[in-house]
């Protein structure tokens, strides 16, 4: 770059003997050079020669809101549900969700169904939160649990939720939630202790008398059950009945001896618009059936003989828990059984035929079977059958 100075500096300095054209030339190079050059100097300072900066760290942004957010009237509350964060940031994130607030703008059952965010935030209320520690503690799901006082015209109630960051940001509203809460709804019926049989744990409850605003007769459909199983203290939200039970009682045939189980029933009232909408829980009881029932009487066993043993047949019992069969066998059929006769086998039977080579020829021998569940019940003894051994 310093030469192509120098030789314009020189053109312009010369005694301008050169002809005019030769002039011309060297001016036009001497200005192509000098663009190039500065060019070339610019791309050359602004590359990457200087200093390296740190990197920038990403920005944290406020949380996203939920899209899943749903309600439901449940007695004279409305519960609200949305799926919990799937993992929530540390406590220094911005990204931390401390709480989420919860949202209800009360509306003439008239109003116009659509409703701007904006309109929402400047009229809504804040009725209650989340905390940090039900956020943190959930498993699968939220729930916020609003009261309602149920009196004077109907009205049409907005839910919509909102995460809070520790930075105490705002995301933005979820979709909305439209509820018309009807107030003639039953109260709970009241479940009475289980009554047990080998195969069904039977349930009854009373009725309710009234309607949660206290009017008679009662808005009354049918019932709802629910069964939770063991130590799970998470809400079974479906029902065991497949359709509404009509009645105060139910038969669950569906259970299993030694599981602990824990009911609750619900009525089930016409509400608005045509939906159904369930009462509150009513009190929970606990069954835990034990299995105190033997297996029914076996058959008398069928015996063929032939050199050396006799065959035993037998038609198997059909419960759905039999462990197996014990045989026994005596010389004289009038010892007290199972006390004084020979238990055949070691371990439990578990096919219906049996090879007994332990006999002498010429000798009389009486069989009976027993069989056992898995909880250890012992039949009643099979009618007695007798062969002579060859």
């Amino acid at each position: 770059m310093t030469k192509t100075l120098v030789r314009l500096f020189n053109f312009l300095n010369s005694d301008l003997k050169l002809p005019i054209h030769r002039r011309d030339s060297q001016l036009i190079f001497a200005c192509r050079s000098m663009v190039i050059l500065f060019v070339a100097a610019v791309v050359f300072a602004t590359s990457g020669c200087g200093k390296r900066r740190p990197p920038t760290p990403p920005v944290e942004r406020v949380p996203q809101r939920t899209e899943l957010l749903t309600g439901v009237q449940r007695g004279n509350t409305v519960i609200l549900i949305w799926p919990a964060p799937i993992a929530n940031a540390a406590d220094s994130s911005v990204q931390s969700i401390r709480r989420i607030d919860v949202y209800r703008l009360a509306e003439r059952t008239t109003a116009p169904l659509q409703l701007t965010e904006t309109e929402f935030d400047s009229r809504s209320t804040l009725i209650g939160s989340v905390s940090d520690q039900a956020i943190r503690s959930a498993r699968n799901i939220l729930t916020y649990v609003d009261h309602l006082e149920l009196a004077g015209q109907p009205e049409r109630l907005r839910y919509s939720v909102r995460y809070v960051n520790a930075a105490g940001q705002r995301a933005g509203f979820s979709n909305f939630v439209l509820i018309e809460p009807a107030a003639s709804i039953a109260n709970p019926p009241i479940l009475k202790d289980p009554a047990y049989t080998e195969t069904a744990i039977n349930l009854l409850w009373s009725p309710p008398s009234k309607n949660i605003d206290g009017s008679t007769p009662v808005n009354l459909l049918g019932y709802n059950l629910y069964r939770n199983v063991g130590k799970d203290e998470g809400e079974n939200q479906v029902p065991i009945n497949t359709a509404l039970i009509a009645g105060s009682s139910y038969t669950d045939k569906t259970f299993k001896f030694g599981e602990k189980y824990k009911y609750f029933v619900r009525a089930v009232s016409l509400g608005t618009n045509g939906h159904q909408v369930e009462s509150l829980d009513s009190n929970t009881i606990e069954a835990s059936p034990v299995d105190k029932y033997p297996p029914a009487q076996p058959s008398k066993p069928t015996i063929a003989a032939s050199n050396g043993r006799l065959a035993l047949f037998f038609a198997p019992n059909v419960e759905h828990d039999l462990a197996g069969y014990n045989l026994y066998r005596s010389e004289d059929p009038n010892l007290p059984f199972p006390d004084k006769w020979t238990k055949l086998n070691t371990d439990l039977l578990t096919k219906t035929t049996y090879q007994d080579e332990r006999v002498e020829s010429g000798h009389r021998y009486y069989y009976r079977i027993t069989a056992v569940d898995m909880s250890g019940n012992v039949s009643e003894p099979s009618d007695m059958e007798s062969e002579v051994a060859p």
